[in-house]
C-alpha cells in the first residue's frame, strides 16, 4: 500500500450550471490542491451555455491525472444535484464545490485532519477569500468582511450552534462532510432554494459541525450571484423560504436554541415586511423578535442545555 492509498479518499462534488467562464478554473483548483487522494464528481445541471463543452474539454486534457466522473442532465436544482453527486461519490469525505468558485491549496488537508481529530463531528467548515470575476481579491475573509460575522463565535460548540442559527455567514464551497453523515442528518432537501442553511442547521442541532479558521476556497462575486441578492422579488422568495426552514428546524433544538431560532424566524419576517413596505407586520415581527431574544437569554442562564435527537 502506498502513502496515497493510506489517506482517506476525498470526493470533490461540483454542481455546475451556466458557468462556462469559470468552471475550468474550478476544476484546475482541484488538481492544484496538494492533497493526493481525491476524485472529482461533476454534474452539469442543465446549463444553457457552453459549460458542458468546457467540462468535456477539461476532462479530455486531465482524465489521466485523477478519477473523474461526469454526468449531464436536465435542470433539477442544486439540492437534487448535490444528492446525486453524493450518491456517485466513492470517498470517505465529500468536499463541496461550486463551478464558479475554486479551492485554495492546503484547505482539503486541513479539513481532513480536523475530522480525523474530531470523530464526533460530521462536517467542518472553513473561511473563504472573496474575488471578483477576474479573480482579483476583494476580501481576505468572506465571513468577516462580506458577512460581518464574529468568527470567534464559531470556535466553540455552543458558539457555532448560536452562529448557525442567528449569524449564518458561510459563503462559497467551504464544507467537508463525512459521507456517513448523510445517513444521520438526511441529505439535502430537494425543492429548497436555501438548501445550505437547512442542511447545516440539522448538523448544528446534533453538535456535529466544526470550524477551522482557514481560507479553504475563493468565493467569486459576479453578475449572476450579485443579481440574486439585489433583485427584490427574489430576495423576498428566499427570505420566506428561510423563515419556513427556521420554524420547522426549531423543533430539532432544545432551549434556549429553539427559542433563538424562533426569534430568527421573526427577524426574517421583519425583513420580508420591510421589503414589502408593510409597516404593521414589520412592527409585529420586530416586537416578537425582541421578546424571544430576551426569553432565550433567560433560558440560557437558567439551566443546562440538552440536545434533542433529530
Amino acid at each position: 500500500m502506498t502513502a496515497v492509498d493510506a489517506l482517506p479518499l476525498v470526493s470533490v462534488l461540483i454542481p455546475a450550471y451556466n458557468h462556462e467562464r469559470f468552471v475550468q478554473r474550478c476544476l484546475d483548483s482541484v488538481l492544484e490542491d496538494p492533497y493526493p487522494s481525491k476524485e472529482i464528481i461533476i454534474i452539469d445541471d442543465g446549463s444553457t451555455d457552453d459549460t458542458s463543452a468546457k467540462i468535456v474539454e477539461w476532462i479530455a486534457a486531465h482524465s489521466h491525472e485523477l478519477r473523474i466522473e461526469y454526468a449531464h442532465h436536465s435542470n433539477r436544482g442544486i439540492a437534487a444535484t448535490l444528492n446525486e453527486l453524493a450518491a456517485r461519490a466513492h470517498g470517505q469525505y465529500l468536499r463541496l464545490g461550486a463551478s464558479d468558485d475554486y479551492l485554495l491549496p492546503g484547505g482539503m488537508e486541513a479539513q481532513v485532519r480536523y475530522l480525523q481529530m474530531h470523530p464526533s463531528k460530521h462536517a467542518v467548515i472553513g473561511d473563504c477569500v472573496v474575488v471578483d470575476q477576474q479573480g482579483n481579491r476583494l476580501h481576505d475573509s468572506g465571513m468577516r468582511d462580506l458577512h460581518g460575522a464574529n468568527k470567534k463565535l464559531y470556535s466553540s460548540t455552543e458558539g457555532i450552534r448560536r452562529a448557525v442559527i442567528s449569524q449564518w455567514a458561510v459563503g462559497g464551497p467551504v464544507a467537508l462532510i463525512r459521507k456517513s453523515a448523510l445517513d444521520t442528518v438526511d441529505r439535502w432537501t430537494e425543492g429548497l432554494r436555501i438548501d445550505d442553511w437547512d442542511f447545516f442547521l440539522r448538523l448544528a442541532a446534533r453538535d456535529a459541525l466544526g470550524f477551522i479558521d482557514v481560507s479553504v476556497c475563493a468565493y467569486r462575486l459576479h453578475g449572476a450571484n450579485l443579481s440574486k441578492t439585489r433583485h427584490r422579488a427574489t430576495r423576498i422568495v428566499n427570505l420566506v423560504e428561510s423563515r419556513r426552514v427556521a420554524t420547522q428546524r426549531s423543533r430539532l433544538f432544545q432551549e434556549p436554541y429553539k427559542t433563538l431560532l424562533k426569534a430568527q424566524s421573526h427577524f426574517i419576517g421583519a425583513k420580508v415586511a420591510f421589503l414589502q413596505r408593510r409597516i404593521s407586520p414589520l412592527l409585529f415581527h420586530m416586537a416578537a423578535y425582541a421578546l424571544l431574544i430576551v426569553i432565550s437569554k433567560l433560558r440560557h442562564s437558567g439551566g443546562h442545555v440538552a440536545l434533542r435527537k433529530a
